[in-house]
């Protein structure tokens, strides 16, 4: 089992909808997903057409002890499923500020559920706070999606120390496995030239950063496209609403990177497309 948290502390990245359409592709390729949703906002569970409502457990409610992973997850189709939230979890924070061994909740409930997927998908709230750090404890994997803008490596030597450091003190086997460019176009010199410069900064960082000496710069890039915008108001990913879309196309092309790494679970540097 793969289990990726999906992380940026930055909001409008193509976090969310990396997240959901990436899992969406896996599905069909055959491949059992879980998806847990730990942003407040609940986008991920909007987005694959599942509302979390009162008396319903949810993703709250695994947290604060009142539920398992199993009661709360809920089927999308056959080979998908989601464990939602609400905003409802936004309480979490403040709830289990005081509770020992915070950060581990969420590992614990992993370790204990009884259903087995290939991949588990947690989509993150742009923040680094307990909800974060619990993701970061629990996975694996961090994938990393980034949005080629001059702004895109603003504070992203702070997430990568909050990664670093959970490594090192709380989860010594969690890796950064993946960076993906998101919102792409490359009809813009800009683009281009934020890629370059995201590459010298992971370049010149290697060496001295176990955590993500073998991570994989993944040759898709996910472009600039309406229907990916349209498909969350419909409640589906980007497969169910536009599948001959460049964003359907873009997300399968990720999918098949995303597996291939199956096969080695440890790839090569990071490196950029030609």
């Amino acid at each position: 089992m793969r289990s990726i948290a999906v992380i940026n502390q930055k909001g409008g990245v193509g976090k969310t909808t990396s997240s959901v359409n990436l899992a969406a592709a896996l599905a069909m390729a055959g491949r059992k997903v879980c998806v847990m949703d730990l942003d407040p906002q609940a986008h991920a569970s909007l987005h694959l057409g599942i509302t979390a409502v009162d008396g319903e457990p949810s993703m709250y409610e695994v947290l604060c002890g009142e539920a398992s992973l199993s009661q709360a997850r809920r089927q999308v189709n056959e080979n998908l499923s989601v464990v939602p939230a609400n905003l409802d979890l936004a309480a979490a924070e403040l709830e289990l500020a005081g509770e020992v061994g915070r950060e581990m909740i969420l590992r614990d409930k992993m370790e204990d559920d009884d259903e087995k997927f290939d991949y588990i998908i947690l989509d993150c709230p742009p923040s680094l706070g307990v909800l974060t750090v619990n993701a970061l404890v629990a996975v694996g994997e961090v994938f990393l999606p980034l949005q080629p803008h001059f702004l895109a490596l603003h504070g992203l030597s702070k997430l990568l120390r909050t990664i670093e450091v959970v490594s090192r003190r709380l989860n010594s086997g969690l890796r950064l496995s993946g960076v993906m460019l998101c919102m792409y176009d490359s009809n813009t010199r800009l683009a281009a030239e934020v890629s370059n410069d995201i590459e010298e900064f992971f370049q010149a960082s290697q060496c001295s950063r176990e955590f993500f000496r073998g991570a994989k710069f993944f040759d898709t890039r996910v472009r600039r496209n309406i229907r990916l915008a349209e498909a969350p108001s419909f409640g589906q990913s980007i497969f169910q609403y536009s599948a001959e879309s460049n964003g359907a196309a873009d997300y399968q092309s990720l999918a098949d990177e995303v597996i291939a790494q199956e096969k080695s679970r440890i790839v090569g540097p990071i490196r950029m497309a030609a």
